[in-house]
């Protein structure tokens, strides 16, 4: 096995701002400034704001897609990246929304997606 081609990150974002979890608009921006810092071109933009409180959303990319699901009442955000290709950076997307959001504890990981067969 050679070198992935895909790269994806699983965020766990705890001790955030539960307004800004909470607000779908201002996460909206968020997500997607975040997949254009990465160096993603943006496809398609899919949020839900649910009742009594929390947001879903995905940010379609070109290289593959950003996930956010918030839990305000536990000031708390599952963030998914998963990119394409050797080209972008997803962890200047995860640092990015990690930092709008005040998390104050995080943990990700990093998983190898894909090997080209030799």
């Amino acid at each position: 096995m050679s070198n992935p081609f895909g790269r994806h990150l699983i965020a766990e974002l705890y001790k955030c701002n539960s307004e800004l979890l909470d607000n779908l608009p201002q996460l909206e921006r968020i997500m997607v400034h975040a997949a254009l810092l990465a160096g993603a071109e943006v496809r398609e933009v899919v949020f839900h704001k649910f009742q009594p409180q929390g947001v879903s959303g995905v940010i379609i990319i070109s290289e593959s897609h950003l996930a956010i699901h918030t839990f305000p009442e536990f000031s708390y955000a599952a963030v998914d990246i998963y990119t394409c290709g050797h080209r972008l950076n997803p962890n200047d997307a995860y640092c990015y929304i990690a930092n709008q959001l005040q998390a104050s504890c995080t943990l990700v990981k990093e998983i190898p997606r894909g090997f080209a067969a030799s």
